[in-house]
């Protein structure tokens, strides 16, 4: 029986996974702040005091840790500013082919997924948060890159104006979503049977989600099947 009885039982349910969601975004972001901070200022005393000696591979080396240091404090002062309720938006002009490609390489280093390819030539820029979009794209290329099928993976990106909303469709060819699976993609926690050992702890969809409401968007499962699936994105385009 719910403990409030003119509310029904699904929306405690949901009340609750939200301050779940909360809380572990604010736990895990703020506790990574520390280390981060920690990885850029000693990088950057090193930087410093071995620039001279240092060879230029060394050097670019050294950089890219600042750069991706600094980058995740970035992120997770985002994640912690969406866990209190209030994000911090900070709209401005985004190449979106660029970020989509900058993404995208990083995520092949990580991954190792060497057989990928990704179709965003020609994409328009747009005005928003590129910290916050980027995660969105980031969770979603991720995805196509994790779920995948048995031909090398292919995400394609497009993007395409609608009155006042941008629509940005992202595609892969990965194994698909069950039809009896697909109203529950965005539900925190929440992870497809067949995922198997697959990382992370299902949040990933529900944050995307959440940030793209922080930008005035949002997103849905547009097709899947077995040749794969597709998300379409809307973003205001003012």
């Amino acid at each position: 029986m719910s403990p409030n009885p003119t509310k029904p039982l699904e929306t405690n349910i949901a009340g609750d996974n939200e301050e779940r969601i909360k809380r572990f975004l604010a736990t895990a972001s703020h506790d990574l702040q520390s280390p981060l901070r920690h990885i850029a200022m000693y990088a950057e005393l090193l930087l410093d005091d071995l620039e001279e000696t240092l060879e230029d591979e060394q050097l670019q080396s050294l950089r890219m840790i600042i750069e991706k240091a600094q980058a995740a404090q970035r992120l997770t002062k985002a994640l912690m500013s969406l866990a209190g309720g209030a994000p911090q938006v900070t709209p401005e002009l985004v190449d979106l082919t660029a970020l989509a490609e900058k993404i995208w390489s990083e995520l092949i280093e990580e991954t190792g997924a060497r057989d990928a390819t990704l179709a965003s030539q020609r994409l328009p820029s747009i005005r928003t948060d590129p910290t916050l979009f980027g995660l969105v794209l980031r969770q979603l290329i991720s995805n196509a890159l994790t779920y995948r099928s048995s031909p090398p993976p292919h995400v394609a990106m497009t993007a395409e104006r609608e009155g006042a909303s941008w629509l940005i469709r992202i595609s892969d060819n990965g194994m698909g979503i069950d039809p009896a699976y697909r109203e529950r993609i965005f539900d925190p926690f929440w992870k497809l049977p067949n995922a198997g050992a697959a990382p992370g702890a299902g949040l990933g969809l529900t944050t995307a989600q959440e940030l793209l409401k922080a930008l005035g968007g949002d997103i849905s499962l547009e097709h899947s099947d077995e040749s794969g699936s597709r998300f379409i994105i809307r973003l205001p385009a003012g």
